[in-house]
Parts: C-alpha cells; sequence; structure tokens
C-alpha cells in the first residue's frame, strides 16, 4: 500500500517548496516529511524531472544502460506511486501533494458520475471543467503566491489540456518539443526569479515499454537517452540548484499466458453496466442492485489473478488514501488490481490498449516503488 504523508510521490512538490520557504497546505498531511528542507537546504532553485514509467527496480537493473542514474544518491531512499499507479493518478498527485481520494483523479479511465459516460484524463480537454472535476489547490499555486518563479517544461502537445491544469495550474508552461528542447527549458527556467521551482517530463520511455516491452533493445536503448538526458541537466544546474529525478510509475511485462479477455468471459459481464480503469487496474460500475453478485462473480472468476473488492472495501483500506466522500463515486462499485502479470484487456471496446506488451497501474513493487534522486548545484556541494 502507498504510504501517503510518508514516503509517496504525493511528498516530493510539498517538501520541495518547503525548502524554498514556501508555507504549504496539505490538509491533514505533514508538509515535508521526507524531511527535503534539509536535505535541500541552501538551495535557491529546485528542478523536479519526473521520466514516465522509470521505476526504481528498472533503474537498478540497468547499470550499464543507466550509469548516471545508478550513480546519483538519494535524499530519501525509493518512494512509492499512488493508486492507481498510472500516469494522470501520478501527475495530480505530484502537483497537488494529494493522495487521489482527496484530489479527485481517481484512475486513467473513471466515470463521470450520473452522466453515464467515461473521462480519459489523458485525452481530457475542458469537460469536464478542471477546475471543478479537480478543485484542490497546486503547490505551483501555493508557490506563485509565496513569490517563487513557477514553471513547467513539458510536451507542446500538453499545454492547455485538462490533465495540464488540474496538475499544474499556478505555473508558467514552456513547450518543449525534443529532450534537448526539455533540457534547455529547464536550464533557462531555473534562472528566472530570485527562487525558482521547475518541474520537467519527459514520456519516451513510458511509451517505448508499452509498446515494445522493458525486454526489448527499443527499451534499453530508450533508457540510455534518458540517462544521458539526465547528464545534461546536471552539467547545466545553477551554482545554487538542486535536481531531484523521479517517475510516475514503474512497469511489469505481461506476456500472452497471463492476459484475460474480460469480454470472452460472460460471468464478468453480467450485471455491469460500465467498465473503467485499465487493464491491471479495473473500476466495475453496476446496474442498479447487481454490485454484490457482480463483486462475486469477479472474485470467482478472477481468483488468485487480482485483488477484488468493493468500493467501500477499497476506500477503508487506505489504498486511495482518505477519500472525499464527493468523490467515492468515481471508483467502481467493484475494484481489481492485479496480481504478479496478469492483465485484464477489453479487446473489444479497446482493442489497440489490449495489445501493448508491457502495463502498469497495481499494487506490485515493480509499479509501486519510484526513485528520488538527487544532483546539487557546486555552491550546495
Amino acid at each position: 500500500m502507498p504510504r501517503y504523508g510518508g514516503a509517496t510521490l504525493a511528498d516530493v512538490l510539498p517538501g520541495a517548496a518547503s525548502a524554498l520557504g514556501v508555507p504549504v497546505r496539505r490538509s491533514d498531511l505533514p508538509v515535508d516529511p521526507l524531511d527535503l528542507t534539509s536535505a535541500l537546504a541552501g538551495a535557491r532553485r529546485v528542478a523536479v524531472l519526473l521520466v514516465d514509467g522509470l521505476g526504481a527496480e528498472l533503474v537498478a537493473a540497468h547499470p550499464r544502460q543507466a550509469p548516471v542514474l545508478n550513480a546519483l544518491g538519494s535524499p530519501v531512499g525509493t518512494l512509492s506511486a499512488p493508486c492507481p499507479s498510472t500516469t494522470p493518478v501520478s501527475l495530480v498527485t505530484l502537483g497537488t501533494g494529494l493522495p487521489p481520494g482527496s484530489h479527485g483523479v481517481l484512475g486513467f479511465v473513471t466515470e463521470v458520475p450520473g452522466e453515464g459516460r467515461t473521462l480519459n484524463h489523458v485525452h481530457w480537454g475542458d469537460d469536464p471543467d478542471p477546475l471543478q472535476w479537480q478543485a484542490a489547490p497546486t503547490v505551483f499555486e501555493q508557490a506563485t503566491a509565496a513569490g517563487v518563479s513557477c514553471t513547467v517544461v513539458a510536451p507542446h502537445t500538453f499545454a492547455g489540456s485538462g490533465l495540464t491544469r488540474a496538475a499544474y495550474r499556478g505555473a508558467d508552461y514552456a513547450s518543449a518539443f525534443s529532450p534537448g528542447d526539455l533540457v534547455a527549458g529547464m536550464h533557462a527556467a531555473l534562472r528566472t526569479g530570485r527562487r525558482s521551482l521547475v518541474y520537467g517530463y519527459t514520456a519516451e520511455l513510458d511509451l517505448t515499454g508499452h509498446v515494445r516491452g522493458l525486454d526489448s533493445p527499443s527499451w534499453r536503448a530508450q533508457l540510455g537517452i534518458v540517462d544521458r538526458l539526465v547528464e545534461q541537466l546536471a552539467e547545466g544546474l545553477p551554482d545554487d540548484a538542486v535536481l531531484l529525478v523521479t517517475a510516475d510509475h514503474g512497469m511489469v511485462d505481461v506476456p500472452d499466458d497471463t492476459r484475460l479477455d474480460i469480454g470472452e468471459e460472460p460471468a464478468l459481464t453480467d450485471g455491469v453496466r460500465l467498465l473503467a480503469g485499465e487493464p491491471r487496474a479495473r473500476y466495475v460500475h453496476a446496474e442498479p442492485g447487481a454490485a454484490d453478485d457482480v463483486l462475486a462473480a469477479w472474485r470467482a472468476v478472477l481468483g488468485h489473478r487480482a485483488w477484488v473488492v468493493s468500493r467501500a472495501e477499497a476506500v477503508e483500506s487506505g489504498v486511495f488514501g482518505a477519500v472525499d466522500p464527493a468523490l467515492a463515486d468515481r471508483i467502481g462499485d467493484v475494484v481489481a488490481l492485479a496480481r504478479g502479470s496478469w492483465a485484464f484487456t477489453d479487446a473489444q471496446q479497446d482493442p489497440v490498449g489490449s495489445m501493448l506488451a508491457a502495463y502498469h497501474g497495481s499494487l506490485t513493487p515493480a509499479e509501486l516503488t519510484i526513485p528520488l534522486l538527487a544532483v546539487r548545484g557546486r555552491a550546495l556541494d
């Protein structure tokens, strides 16, 4: 289980902002449980690079492809991604400093309650309104109000998206068109203002893993490119800056013999009104009055292959952190989180997503464990 308020991705930006003198508010969570205020002491500029898909286990398993990453120290050891361990959930968790149950982006795809439709948070525009769907203030808003110059450097295609506004509002958005542009943009943003907080995002490692698999020459080559990107960022750091490198989740390869197509199992569709989530983190919304039967069927069919619980059981477990009652309906009546390398695809509804080589979203160490690495500017060594 993620330890929200202890050592998760949610704790990174609040700690970094606190180190810059920002009075961060995090509801009832401690402001800086990682003690980044001490670890970043003296820094006037902090950069956080999030590498999509860079699980801590994957870094450690590839020292030859990632010598720079493996040589970096960590101020706190590894962290946990939130649950579900998937990109939109993690990015909003990072940006708000809150668990998913508090900010409301609770899955890759979730139901829009009362409307009988789903929201894919990666393809989100302005419906529903991002400021209402995710109403919690971001760390960037709080840092900007405290006089810190805040910049997000990320792909130009994400500028103005619903997910960008939900996760990063309060920061200036600088479009990056390539890895080199990302490096240059982060370096330039770090030099703005008397204090600066800069966030950078790169997606290609995750995409390569999904399409080619983790045990592929393509993925290993892409990891080497990420390693060089981090090296370039470190080389150009201002003397009074610190670079933190983290991730949103890890990944697991899913072979053919640990895939189950939901559409080919009639017991998994009986009484189901709407299927959301993704192959390793399913939300199942039942027809009125059918929730208990659907739960029993999913438990019977999936058996050891998943942790299958009711919404109430999932909320009670703390896997999403404290869940705002107004947001709970975004979670399915039934929650199925895959064990091992299992994935529960749906070729009829999502043919492309069902053909991927690797996935994430569940609670295995390979998916949840993420790095937090640090490089300090020369004046701080």
